[in-house]
């Protein structure tokens, strides 16, 4: 440990902590626009400079090494007019309307500028070019707007392992963006999102579909369903004031209602059916290996996220088979609302609207996939996130805060606890062990409240060992067997999972999701979402599910009912042909 003062407050901190770090753990706030909390500092935008006694020249504190016994003060005039220099000199080539960005009040150069006290902008000079590049369904990217500060190209480059983006030309010529300045459909990206996420302007969003959605709802002749998936009750509220991992389910529900949705329902319905059909694949697969002694595609991926199966499309096309042949819950959704329940209701297919809420950006690549469209048409119409279902809310003029609590629809909106966790890192797998374990000993899990501690936080790659005892005549070929599952977030700690697997090591069950912290941490989801914001979703969501009778997604009356009415069984016929789908490399 070394002492550091900031502000004359001394602090330790461990060796090869920066400035930065010192200042946070002092609980003095040092402003940034390019930091990445827990990645390589880069010290792009120079705004977090602060004086260090015996230095000559303003220090970068984010990508400064502390030192022992060293100085800093963080908010002299000097440090100040340096600041105030250097976000009116952003602002001064900055492309952007304020009154128009979908960013405004929620945008950190703003945010700053008005911290500052800027209220004039000095420089007038010339402004980045600007080009729109709206190639991809999920992402649409604005040069104009586009500050340099390069998180885009560290989540993209260290957090995901993708590299769409990169920092090309020099000085003011500078641009940021995909090689040889092509637009994002013209090289690998797996529409993730998290550039837009981390973006602290309004450079880099989601595709807006608020429109579409809009014209849908007036458009008398359609009759228009929502679903929204677990990760929004926990995080909606934010849009609102109210502190991350506030649950507002019931209140959500309400304002779907008042801005004329016809049925409303859930994604967790489909996530418990996913379990029931991902379960049965994943004991047919063991069954093969372990009784007929087939080689088959172990271990088992989920297939829940987007943005995952595409980068593994690209990347790890050997690894396809081992995919789940599940569609995600989102298009299980699509396929079952203008199948099943159309005839429930009475109407034609073609005239349901299938809109869903998601926390992702992917999702909207996803219902364009051209294999998303077994009920005869596109399963899944528009996708929304969280924050798109925040912006209409208040174009609305609803008071959301103040609204009551309603439920959701019944046939598709009941579901488990279990279907709740889908939103965190582990949950997929949790859920499934639920489900499986109880299929195969005839038992609840002997775990405390149900949840499965090793697989869960925040940790890049969990693995947790199940041995299979007392089970059932009907799967006795698993007793004695240890069920070895793995759990991985961000797509750079998938690629420590599939080359472990590669390199020989054993498991049967691998759960990946694309961003981090799994979908309460979505591109789609309230910015500015750091660890702190993700384990507060995450309590929420837990916190969802403890406070279920129903925990388990076989316990489901609604899918029973489904099964019987409909589907037959997992993985029959019916099932495999509107629920599964199977995927093909991209180059």
């Amino acid at each position: 440990m070394i002492s550091v003062y900031i502000n004359s407050i001394k602090v330790e901190v461990n060796e090869g902590a920066t400035i930065l770090d010192a200042a946070n753990k002092a609980g003095i706030k040092i402003p940034t626009l390019c930091h990445v909390e827990g990645k390589t500092p880069r010290g792009a935008c120079r705004v977090c400079v602060v004086e260090v006694e015996g230095a000559r020249t303003l220090i970068a504190s984010c990508c400064t090494p502390a030192a022992n016994n060293m100085k800093v003060r963080t908010n002299t005039k000097r440090v100040r007019n340096a600041r105030h220099n250097i976000v009116e000199l952003l602002l001064s080539e900055h492309d952007g309307d304020c009154k128009t960005c979908n960013r405004n009040d929620n945008c950190e150069l703003q945010k700053l500028a008005r911290e500052l006290g800027i209220e004039d902008v000095r420089y007038q000079g010339e402004k980045t070019a600007k080009t729109i590049d709206d190639s991809t369904p999920a992402i649409t990217r604005d040069s104009g707007k586009c500050i340099k500060c390069r998180r885009c190209v560290t989540v993209c480059s260290e957090v995901q392992t993708v590299g769409s983006l990169f920092p090309q030309g020099r000085g003011f010529q500078t641009t940021i963006g995909p090689a040889f300045a092509c637009e994002l459909d013209g090289v690998v990206c797996i529409q993730c999102g998290q550039c837009a996420a981390i973006c602290p302007v309004g450079a880099i969003s989601e595709k807006n579909h608020i429109d579409d959605v809009w014209a849908a709802l007036d458009n008398p002749e359609k009759f228009v369903v929502v679903q929204t998936a677990p990760a929004i009750r926990a995080a909606l509220g934010e849009c609102f004031g109210n502190e991350p991992g506030t649950l507002v389910t019931g209140k959500m529900v309400t304002a779907l209602r008042q801005l004329g949705f016809d049925g409303i329902f859930d994604t967790n319905f489909t996530a418990d059916l996913t379990i029931l059909e991902e379960g049965t694949e994943l004991l047919v697969r063991l069954k093969k290996a372990i009784v007929d002694k087939e080689k088959v595609a172990l271990p088992q991926f989920t297939s829940c996220c987007p943005g995952w199966i595409k980068f593994a499309e690209h990347y790890y096309p050997q690894i396809l088979p081992n995919l789940s042949s599940c569609k995600s819950p989102q298009q299980m959704f699509g396929s079952v609302a203008k199948t099943y329940y159309a005839d429930k209701i009475g109407k034609k297919p073609e005239d349901i609207v299938v809109v869903s809420v998601m926390p992702c950006t992917a999702k909207k690549f996803e219902n364009q996939r051209p294999e998303m469209n077994d009920s005869g048409l596109r399963d899944v119409d528009y996708v929304l996130t969280t924050r798109e279902l925040g912006r209409m809310i208040n174009q609305a003029g609803i008071d959301f805060n103040s609204l009551p609590d309603d439920k959701m629809d019944s046939l598709l909106g009941l579901s488990s606890g279990a279907a709740d966790i889908f939103a965190n890192s582990g949950g997929v797998m949790e859920a499934a062990i639920r489900t499986v374990y109880e299929i195969v000993t005839g038992r609840e899990l002997p775990m405390e409240n149900l949840h499965i501690k090793p697989i869960m936080g925040l940790d890049g790659v969990k693995k947790a060992s199940l041995k299979i005892e007392g089970t059932v005549k009907e799967w006795s070929f698993l007793e004695g067997v240890e069920l070895k599952v793995a759990v991985t977030h961000s797509l750079s700690n998938a690629r420590k999972i599939i080359e472990a697997t590669e390199a020989g090591e054993v498991l049967h069950f691998i759960e990946v999701m694309a961003c981090p912290g799994g979908c309460i941490g979505g591109a789609g989801q309230p910015r500015f979402t750091d660890d702190n914001v993700r384990l507060k979703r995450i309590e929420a969501i837990y916190k969802e599910d403890e406070g279920k009778k129903m925990r388990k997604s076989h316990e489901n009356p609604e899918i029973a009912q489904i099964y019987k009415e409909f589907l037959g069984k997992p993985l029959g016929h019916k099932s495999h042909e509107l629920l599964h789908t199977g995927y093909k490399p991209r180059v």
